[in-house]
């Protein structure tokens, strides 16, 4: 299998497993405080215990972890994991999916700047068509009486800090092949939910049915979905791999219509079919690279 191939693989399983991530937190019943909590601070276990197994079996025990790039992930970790706890809480989930839904543009940008790669105009294309039928879709689940004041726009900007630390943790692990990223996001996602535990008051009073449920994105979704994206960014490009994390944006609430029955506009399939459509033209696209692994 050629190497871009490889990346675009592990990136594609990876945003598959996320996708029914917004149906077991609609499920679990939990606030925005809790959900951070429990959620992050068993993702961040699992993570970290991954890791740790991964050093125990490397040749080179000796290798130095606290780099650069490993504080780097740390903190995009911890901003990836809270930014998108408060944007919910503070703007309709509409406007903050738009604005994590500009990813791939920052990872187009960040990675030109940072590595020296230059996108295709039929990247940029299939990039931009991705976006529309992102707007699209989410301009389906808007409602007339949504209320542009300071909280939306302050969501909308969170979910663009959101968006900002997903493409650098993509860029840094791309870039720096030998840091542990596993590690990294083990720490970041443990601060972000420990914190969110000693903070929110609602952590600890929830009931054995939403922890089981919310412990099936900590420890599974999650941790393998997000694992699998970062190891996909050091065979194929930021942008390549945050396109296809955007599968989870119009997948999502198919999985919450059929399960809950919350059944989607007829503008939120359209503008999900265009971006399954445009995504599926780039994987057939992406076979002509010849790199080998």
């Amino acid at each position: 299998m050629q190497q871009s191939q490889f990346g675009i693989f592990l990136a594609l399983i990876g945003a598959l497993i996320l996708t029914p991530d917004s149906l077991f937190m609609r499920l679990s019943q939990m606030d925005g405080g809790a959900m951070l909590a429990w959620r992050a601070t068993l993702a961040g276990m699992v993570f970290l215990l991954i890791g740790l197994n991964k050093r125990r079996r490397s040749i080179d025990t000796s290798k130095r972890i606290f780099s650069k790039s490993f504080v780097a992930l740390i903190i995009c970790q911890i901003a990836n994991t809270s930014f998108f706890a408060f944007a919910i809480s503070l703007a309709p989930v509409a406007i903050v999916l738009v604005a994590v839904a500009t990813v791939p543009i920052i990872s187009v940008i960040l990675s030109a700047l940072f590595l020296g790669e230059r996108t295709s105009l039929r990247s940029w294309g299939i990039i931009l068509t991705v976006m529309l039928g992102i707007v699209i879709s989410v301009y389906g689940d808007l409602h007339d009486d949504i209320d542009f004041n300071v909280q939306t726009v302050m969501g909308a900007l969170l979910g663009l800090a959101v968006a900002f630390s997903l493409a650098i943790n993509f860029i840094v692990v791309r870039q720096d092949r030998t840091v542990e990223f596993e590690l990294a996001l083990g720490i970041g996602a443990l601060i972000a939910g420990l914190t969110a535990f000693a903070l929110s008051s609602t952590a600890t009073n929830v009931t054995l049915s939403s922890t089981l449920i919310i412990s099936l994105t900590g420890l599974i979704i999650l941790p393998v979905s997000f694992v699998m994206l970062s190891r996909a960014s050091r065979y194929t490009t930021a942008s390549n791999v945050s396109m296809l994390m955007l599968l989870e944006t119009v997948l999502g609430p198919l999985w919450v219509w059929m399960i809950i029955d919350e059944r989607p506009s007829h503008l939120t399939i359209a503008g999900g079919a265009i971006v399954i459509l445009a995504i599926f033209y780039f994987l057939l696209s992406e076979r002509k690279n010849t790199t080998p692994v």
